[in-house]
């Protein structure tokens, strides 16, 4: 199936937000916001919901979100998968609440950022590989791309890679993956590792990071022979952009479905 477009409520402090990925850190130094929603997160879903858009994510930057992720999940059951926090003693709660599936970085690394693969077979366990969503969201480095946890502040030990991504695919449904580099930024995509992803292609994977305009969403298409479904961020007008349409998006999915 060609490249789709998938929405994202992006959740902190309770707020639906656009940040720029690279500025987060623990202690809030830095923040900077493209866009602070003064609507709910249930009005997103609502809206996504409306347009049949499924298959979105919902994520929780940081602590105080739980709530507005609870509202987006009871207003569009079964539309979003679920990030930011996820554990597998959690897991199975968000999925009863109404996620489709969770999607899960940070837990499966300890503090050094060494990936546990252990914790990934346990989480499996419990949800089912077919309910679990991989966050494999990178920087780049001068070996290619490593991945990114603790809201892309700690670079860890995995590497994007073919060899990384068999090694993965039969343990989760799906792959999220935003060049945090560029991403909240509104300055194109990271062409290269696009062109990476869609190389591989073996399973669903969703691209978020740095488009600006329809070009850029043709351009995912192109680079990634359509392996690839994307998001947009701070450039949609929904969330305060000028550089991409809602409506054009919602055109494009139901013109290439």
């Amino acid at each position: 199936m060609p490249t789709q477009f998938r929405p994202c409520i992006d959740l902190h402090d309770g707020k639906v937000k656009q940040i720029v990925g690279g500025s987060l850190r623990d202690d809030g130094a830095g923040l900077r916001e493209n866009f602070v929603s003064e609507d709910g997160a249930g009005a997103f879903a609502a809206r996504y919901r409306a347009d049949g858009l499924a298959g979105g994510h919902v994520i929780k930057l940081g602590p105080g979100n739980d709530q507005a992720a609870r509202e987006a999940l009871a207003v569009f059951p079964g539309g979003f998968h679920i990030g930011g926090g996820i554990t597998a003693d959690n897991a199975e709660s968000w999925l009863h609440l109404g996620a489709s599936h969770v999607i899960v970085t940070s837990w499966l690394f300890d503090s050094n950022g060494h990936f546990l693969n252990e914790r990934l077979e346990m989480l499996k366990s419990r949800v089912g590989a077919d309910r679990l969503v991989l966050d494999l969201s990178c920087r780049r480095t001068e070996t290619g791309w490593t991945v990114a946890m603790n809201r892309w502040q700690t670079l860890t030990d995995l590497q994007v890679t073919e060899r990384t991504l068999d090694g993965l695919a039969g343990s989760c449904a799906e792959f999220l993956i935003h060049a945090a580099d560029v991403e909240g930024l509104c300055g194109g995509i990271d062409a290269d590792l696009v062109a990476l992803l869609g190389a591989w292609g073996k399973i669903p994977m969703t691209y978020a990071g740095g488009v600006a305009t329809m070009d850029d969403v043709r351009k995912v298409e192109r680079v990634s022979r359509g392996k690839l479904d994307l998001t947009v961020g701070s450039a949609l007008d929904l969330f305060g952009g000028h550089g991409v349409r809602y409506a054009d998006l919602v055109a494009w999915n139901r013109l290439v479905t």
